[in-house]
Parts: structure tokens; C-alpha cells; sequence
């Protein structure tokens, strides 16, 4: 993606942009009464009455700025609520939530329209037909208000709870991770790792990968008989020693400052290309369920769930021939080693003693060996030892250990005796 693409997106995401429409949206709903008032008759806007435009102005100023404060204190303890109970990466989609961002905007913004036709009303600006348009606009304005309400009421109930957070992690890394699926190396060509380069090129900040622009980098070599030779993927962790891509050797200084610019690198991780930094947030909330402050294995086994349903994703994507638009841009492939490792490892480490954590970990490693047994086969059962081990050495009991065992995808169908004594829930979980 091309970076004033990707900033453009992000830029639209802020919650100041959408509160800048709407309240440029509020000032001129104000100035068009002042247009639209030649056209209306003068006798209609007596009859209507019109004059009681000032006091209704007067309450929606009063109740929109009280909503906004209300709004605003809400927001920023659902963000801080996330943050400790979840994870602080949560916050970051949480800003983007479209719908707080817009309620916002409209009570924002509905309140500088009155404060402007308070105004203007008070210096004599608009004529008896100038209050009708004004009142005109008003209902219109209050009608938007009260649906904006009503969506902003609802989604307030589930603003910054676990399972709404839960979601919209799954939701971003979803996204990110089909993008992915449908072009496994940004519609560059695959790296071939035995093969290098004889130049690299070295970063000039400190910072995480967050964009990488292969068009950009196809017109540095279009028409030319050179290659670039891409060494990282968005969410590399870089600094001056590390090369982020080999190029020939007869390229010149100013296509090597070219190549470096196609790099965007930031403070911090995005998941806009970026799956793994979603699995690793993921993670991260299963693991602070899991700690003894909030113990809480249901969280962690709707983690899982929500893993299975993502990782099915990169197994199941297509295997036709890959759309390749940049064959001379070269570019490595996503590891599925470590989007299973970024996601499993933590909640293994830390669901280890608790044996309903255990059996659905196992049972999720299992599902994904069924479903797509090339891709997570071997990995699936590489896992599973690493979190049978971990279970031996926490739980006490050995017969909880075996009631783990039996669900680890090493172990077939059919051989797995039935249980004596079902341990409650683990078939539903």
C-alpha cells in the first residue's frame, strides 16, 4: 500500500477529523438560513411562529455540550478500563471505534450550531423568514441528534467490555491476515532465502516496520535488469544495523535513499499489515486473564476460539497461482511457526494450571491439525507437547493431566478411551 494511502486512512480514523466535519457541518446549517431566507414567504414563516427558534436553540446548547462532557469522561474510562484488564494494544482500535467517534462529533457539533444561531439570532442577523429556515434546520438537527442517541445508548453497553474488545481485536486481525492470504507477499514475488543481494540497505530511524510500499519500490527497478531483495515484513523491529532489503550493487545512492523511503517505520506496531501484532494482542489479553489478580479462564478460552477462527483463515486460503505484479521486488513470506508461537507460547505459559485452559488449548491445536493438516500439522502437535509439558510440571494431579492429554492432536480419534468421569464443560468449551 502506498503511504499516502495508508495516511490518508489513518488520518479519516482520528476522532478530530470526524468531529472537524461535523462541526464545519453545524456552521454551515447556520449560514444556510441566512441564504435560503429570500425564498421563503414572509406570511408562512408568521403563521408558523417561528420566534421560538432562540429557545430551543438555548436547550440543545445546554444539553449538547453536558451529553459531549458525559461522552467524553465514558470514553476515556472504557479506554483506561482496557487498558488494565485487557491490553494497553486494545486502546489503539478502541480510539477508531467509528461509532463513539461520530456520537461525539454530532453532539460536538450540533452544539457550536446552536452557539452560532444563538449568535447570530441575537444581532438581528435573520428576518422572521431567516427564523423559519433556522427552525427548519433545527428539527432536522434534533432528529439526527436523537438517532446518533439511540446508537451511541447502545453501544455504550458494550463499549470496552471483554468481549467487545475480544471482537474487535479478532475483527482488525482478520482483516489484516485475509489481506494477507490474498497476496502472500504484497504482489511482490517470493524471496528465494538462499539468494542475496550483494548491497543492503540500512534504515535511518529506530522503529517497528509499519508499511511497506512495493509499488514504490517496482518503480525503482522498472525497466532495469536489477532486483530488490525485501529482508523484513510490517511489524520487524529496526535500527540502522539491520538491513530491511538487498539491492545490486550498481544501483545508485540516491535509488538506495528511494528504496529506504518505501520503508514507513513508526513507534509502534499498526494492524493494518500486520496480523502478528493482532495474534501477540490476543495473547496478551488471554494471558492478563489468566493472571491470579483476575482469574478468569473463560476470557482466555474465548481468546482461543477466537484464534482457531483466524488462524483458519491463513489455512484455508487459496491455492491458485499467486497474483504476482512486482516480479522484481522480492518478498518473504508470513511464518505461520510465529503466528503460532506469538499466540499459543503466553497462553500455555500461563493457563498451565488451570485444566480447562488445557483441554481447550489442545482442542484448538487439534482443530486446526484437521483443518488444514499441510499447513499446521507438524506445528499443531510441536505446540501441544510444549503445552503438555508445561501442564506436567503445574498441575497437581495426574488424572487432570490425562484428561488434557487425551484431547492433544497426537493423539487419533480413535484411540482416545472414553472418560470415566467428564470434567464439567469441556465439551461445550
Amino acid at each position: 500500500m502506498a503511504h499516502w494511502k495508508l495516511l490518508l486512512r489513518r488520518l479519516v480514523r482520528q476522532i478530530w477529523f470526524r468531529i472537524t466535519l461535523f462541526c464545519l457541518g453545524g456552521f454551515a446549517a447556520a449560514f444556510a438560513a441566512l441564504l435560503l431566507q429570500p425564498y421563503i414567504p414572509e406570511d408562512i414563516a408568521i403563521s408558523v411562529g417561528a420566534d421560538s427558534v432562540g429557545n430551543i436553540l438555548g436547550i440543545l446548547a445546554a444539553s449538547m455540550l453536558t451529553v459531549t462532557t458525559f461522552s467524553l469522561t465514558t470514553m476515556v474510562s472504557a479506554f483506561a478500563s482496557a487498558s488494565s484488564n485487557l491490553t494497553p494494544r486494545a486502546t489503539q482500535l478502541l480510539m477508531e471505534d467509528t461509532t463513539a467517534q461520530n456520537a461525539l462529533a454530532t453532539f460536538l457539533g450540533a452544539f457550536l450550531y446552536s452557539i452560532v444561531g444563538i449568535v447570530a439570532l441575537s444581532t438581528g442577523t435573520y428576518g422572521s423568514t431567516g427564523r423559519l429556515v433556522l427552525l427548519a434546520v433545527t428539527i432536522l438537527v434534533i432528529i439526527f441528534i436523537v438517532v446518533t442517541l439511540l446508537r451511541w445508548i447502545s453501544r455504550l453497553t458494550k463499549l470496552g467490555t471483554v468481549r467487545e474488545t475480544i471482537e474487535q481485536l479478532e475483527e482488525a486481525t482478520s482483516s489484516a491476515l485475509s489481506r494477507w492470504c490474498r497476496h502472500p507477499h504484497l504482489r511482490a514475488a517470493p524471496r528465494l532465502d538462499w539468494i542475496r543481494m550483494a548491497r543492503a540497505v540500512y534504515p535511518a530511524e529506530i522503529g517497528y516496520v509499519q508499511n511497506i510500499d512495493v509499488e514504490k519500490l517496482a518503480s525503482i527497478v522498472e525497466g532495469r535488469d536489477v532486483l530488490i531483495d525485501v529482508d523484513v515484513l510490517p511489524g520487524a523491529f529496526v535500527e540502522p544495523t539491520r538491513p530491511v532489503a538487498y539491492v545490486d550493487e550498481e544501483m545508485s545512492d540516491e535509488d538506495i535513499d528511494r528504496v529506504r523511503r518505501a520503508f514507513l517505520i513508526g513507534g509502534r506496531r499498526t494492524y493494518e499489515q500486520d496480523p502478528r501484532f493482532g495474534l501477540i494482542a490476543l495473547g496478551e489479553v488471554a494471558s492478563r486473564a489468566l493472571s491470579p489478580a483476575i482469574n478468569d479462564p473463560g476470557t482466555a478460552i474465548d481468546v482461543i476460539n477466537a484464534g482457531v477462527r483466524i488462524l483458519a483463515l491463513y489455512g484455508g486460503r487459496s491455492a491458485e497461482e499467486e497474483d504476482i505484479a512486482f516480479p522484481k521486488v522480492r518478498m518473504p513470506a508470513l511464518s505461520t511457526a510465529d503466528m503460532m508461537e506469538d499466540f499459543f507460547v503466553p497462553i500455555a505459559r500461563d493457563g498451565a494450571g488451570l485444566v480447562e485452559v488445557g483441554i481447550k488449548l489442545q482442542k484448538a491445536l487439534q482443530s486446526l491439525s484437521r483443518l488444514s493438516p499441510e499447513v499446521f500439522g507438524r506445528l499443531a502437535e510441536e505446540y501441544s507437547d510444549d503445552a503438555l509439558r508445561r501442564a506436567a510440571k503445574s498441575l497437581d494431579e495426574d488424572r487432570d493431566l490425562e484428561r488434557v492429554r487425551r484431547h492433544a492432536p497426537t493423539h487419533p480419534p480413535e484411540q482416545i478411551a472414553p472418560k470415566s468421569v467428564a470434567y464439567p464443560g469441556s465439551q461445550a468449551r
